[in-house]
């Protein structure tokens, strides 16, 4: 037990100008590493139902517009850009079920 101890390799860090040693473990070192949203694509945040789709294909919106409508949980939601542009992609239809994370709409 002494011996695997020894052999272990302790990562520094530093906090508040204090410096700690530590051992990582592999979850740790193995997850998926950050990687920023892209600002063209928009994701459901929640699970819901598409209740009606304002844009198609080719239109140009800007910051504000809505793009669609949401029901999750008997509430609906109205999507709105948040960045101007034009739509790359409509990946949804009316009465579409969708999850968390599913990509709605594209932006160029």
């Amino acid at each position: 037990m002494a011996e695997q101890k020894k052999n272990q390799k302790f990562s520094i860090i530093e906090l508040d100008g204090v410096k700690y040693k530590t051992l990582f473990p592999d979850s740790y070192k193995n997850r998926k590493k950050y990687e920023p949203d892209n600002p063209k694509l928009i994701k459901a945040v929640i699970p819901g139902t598409i209740v009606k789709v304002y844009v198609r294909k080719g239109k140009k919106v800007e910051e504000g517009d809505n793009l669609l409508q949401l029901e999750a949980m008997k509430m609906q939601t109205y999507v709105q850009a948040h960045i101007s542009g034009k739509v790359k992609a409509v990946n949804i239809k009316k009465g579409q079920m969708i999850s968390k994370g599913y990509i709605m709409i594209e932006l160029e």
